[in-house]
């Protein structure tokens, strides 16, 4: 969506853009080469550590597999062409293959971003139903996670769809350009404002509100429990001490994730309602648009690293992988 707002609602001329100096192309490279293999080697260790071993195979790792998967998109089909901006200010890749891949790295950043805060959310109410009904294990069962997860998939597509039509490779005198035509498309009576401001509220903050709501009421819920003391029995302490480094590991992830994001979210909402515009389809932004963009994409390259810090049992399996 990032790259949506550097184009005018329409975006149907080409641009001429400056260049930015070889320091900053330089260091945005580095910085986008470091993500892309930590993301691609963290996220595929996560999948398979949970793959392989089966005491890991629970609602909340299959939760976060799936954040995963969603995020080895993003260093596959996105980051790549952005490297490709800092140096070439036109699309290198023409006909059928250029004119879906025009469509896709707009589409799949989004998708993926869609998908792990709809994964954050199971992961909430999945952490709740652990809280508040112990005695259910799972509190999700395996079929109804595999359903949710399906969901989070088919709902991302679903919402992200529009770009699959409204994105076109269009080829100039000087150079291929990958445009957006959001009204030539949908109409005038359409407003891509609209759709921005209503996917950031649905897809961003009223998922945030929901899921800090839930993990104050899992607060207050393992505040209310009595502290195992002599009384209670050995199973019981390492029960409640296992619930809360889960829960440490949860709210880590989600606070990663807004940290990367809401940056972004606030850059989108600024872009929105100012008359700022950003040159687009070229690699000479503003200094802030990278910082925000490249915490954005960390996302991706974080969240393993949460999986590992806080927890043993990825710690554990993470060893017997390379083993």
């Amino acid at each position: 969506m990032s790259e949506n707002l550097n184009t005018t609602m329409n975006g149907t001329q080409p641009w001429s853009c400056p260049s930015n100096s070889t320091a900053e192309k330089i260091g945005m490279t580095v910085t986008y080469c470091v993500i892309f293999i930590v993301a691609l080697a963290g996220n595929t260790a996560i999948g398979l550590i949970v793959y392989k071993t089966q005491t890991m195979r629970k609602p909340i790792n299959f939760f976060i597999v799936n954040m995963a998967m969603s995020d080895l998109l993003v260093p596959i089909f996105v980051i790549p062409r952005w490297i490709q901006t800092l140096y070439i200010d036109s699309w290198l890749i023409g006909g059928p293959l250029g004119q879906a891949l025009c469509k896709l790295v707009i589409f799949i950043p989004d998708v993926s971003s869609a998908v792990s805060i709809q994964s954050l959310v199971l992961i909430a109410v999945d952490r709740l139903g652990a809280v508040v009904f112990p005695l259910r294990s799972p509190s999700i069962s395996s079929k109804l996670c595999a359903l949710f997860i399906l969901a989070t998939w088919i709902v991302a597509i679903t919402v992200n769809s529009p770009y699959l039509f409204v994105r076109k490779l269009v080829e100039y005198a000087e150079k291929m350009v990958c445009e957006q035509h959001w009204n030539e498309v949908f109409g005038d009576s359409s407003s891509f404002k609209n759709y921005v401001v209503s996917y950031i509220v649905v897809f961003f903050f009223n998922p945030l509100m929901l899921i800090t709501i839930v993990y104050i009421i899992i607060y207050l819920k393992l505040k209310s429990q009595k502290i195992p003391g002599e009384q209670s029995t050995n199973a019981e302490q390492q029960r409640q001490q296992r619930e809360r480094n889960v829960l440490k590991m949860a709210i880590a992830i989600v606070l990663g994730f807004a940290g990367c994001w809401f940056p972004i979210a606030i850059f989108w909402c600024i872009l929105l309602f100012t008359d700022t515009i950003i040159l687009p389809n070229c690699g000479a932004r503003p200094h802030y648009f990278y910082v925000v963009h490249s915490m954005a994409l960390a996302n991706c390259a974080i969240n393993p690293f949460i999986c590992f810090i806080f927890s043993r049992n990825y710690r554990h399996e993470l060893k017997a992988l390379f083993r």
